[in-house]
């Protein structure tokens, strides 16, 4: 198995507070909208640097993305910010009417995304807003897994004309991809060839089925991972590849099991290469407050979760 390692811990919204400010540096026509979460968004430097870039919105979510909507009329490239509770619950109408059916070209930014939200709890640890978001016409939805991921990934989205949904999240999690990388929209990322199980994660999960790769591998298993960091569209290259070697399927991500990214490529195979799949995923409930590695482990979504889902669907294929 690739050894892989991290020095130290960052948050994924910090990454887009970076790559916010870094791709504002090289566009004069990106501009800023925050409802009223600009600290917890991270982007204040974008705010200080640029001022005259950056609008508040209040805690008026609904609103923010229709002025988004109308602001690429004039050839600015909206980047709005909020948790995604808000940023998809509340905002839904106009990010459908305004934004996807329009085909305007805003950045749909969205922090504090599924249950590692924590203390928060249950009103705020939204698990369905991928889906929401995935079964909108015109819609590109990206879920990175590290700092340096949605850094990248918040930069390369500024050079995309189109809505896209970017979801990130607020605990610290290992920083473990390139620093410099190049993000390709759509492109899934090999993280270790296997020939047992294919293993496709997403977002905070990612670093989860490196782990569990690690323990596959002392009991012989060998586990290819994939990170698709986008959900939409989705490599389906990639995806179809790989299963051909493996004939076994797991999926990971901090998402309800209805809607995400294992629903998404469960339709795929059952279309082009049918075969056993297990989803790591929320089960139908809502989240509850607690510290986000406590939770990700009563809710099923932790290292063993992997592991336990790989051994069965690998059994499933026997």
């Amino acid at each position: 198995m690739k050894k892989y390692s991290y020095t130290e811990k960052k948050d994924t919204r910090s990454g887009f507070g970076a790559g916010l400010y870094e791709a504002a540096k090289e566009n004069e026509n990106i501009v800023a909208l925050c409802a009223d979460l600009k600290g917890s968004l991270k982007m204040n430097a974008f705010a200080d640097e640029f001022p005259e870039r950056y609008f508040s919105a209040g805690i008026a979510e609904a609103n923010m993305q229709g002025v988004a909507a109308g602001m690429t009329i004039g050839g600015k490239i909206p980047f709005t910010g909020t948790f995604a509770v808000f940023a998809t619950g509340r905002a839904y109408d106009q990010i459908r009417q305004s934004i996807a059916y329009s085909n305007k070209n805003v950045k749909i930014c969205a922090s504090h995304a599924g249950i590692t939200l924590g203390e928060d709890g249950a009103s705020h640890q939204i698990m369905e807003d991928i889906g929401l978001m995935k079964m909108l016409p015109n819609m590109t939805v990206i879920n990175p897994c590290d700092y340096n991921q949605t850094k990248a990934a918040t930069k390369e989205i500024a050079n995309f004309e189109g809505p896209v949904y970017l979801r990130f999240g607020r605990p610290e999690v290992p920083n473990f991809t390139a620093e410099n990388q190049k993000f390709v929209i759509g492109e899934a990322v090999m993280l270790n060839e296997g020939v047992d199980v294919s293993i496709f994660a997403t977002g905070h999960l990612v670093w989860k089925a490196i782990e569990a790769c690690e323990i596959l591998e002392q009991k012989g298993i060998s586990a290819e991972i994939i990170n698709i960091h986008t959900i939409k569209p989705l490599d389906k290259k990639a995806v179809l590849e790989s299963v051909k070697k493996t004939k076994a399927v797991v999926t990971a991500e901090e998402h309800f099991r209805n809607g995400g990214l294992g629903d998404s490529i469960a339709q795929l195979l059952a279309l082009e290469n049918p075969c056993p799949i297990e989803m790591v995923a929320v089960d139908d409930k809502f989240g509850e407050s607690g510290i986000p590695e406590e939770l990700l482990a009563k809710f099923n979504l932790d290292t063993k979760d992997v592991v336990e889902a790989a051994l069965k669907v690998i059994e499933r294929k026997k």
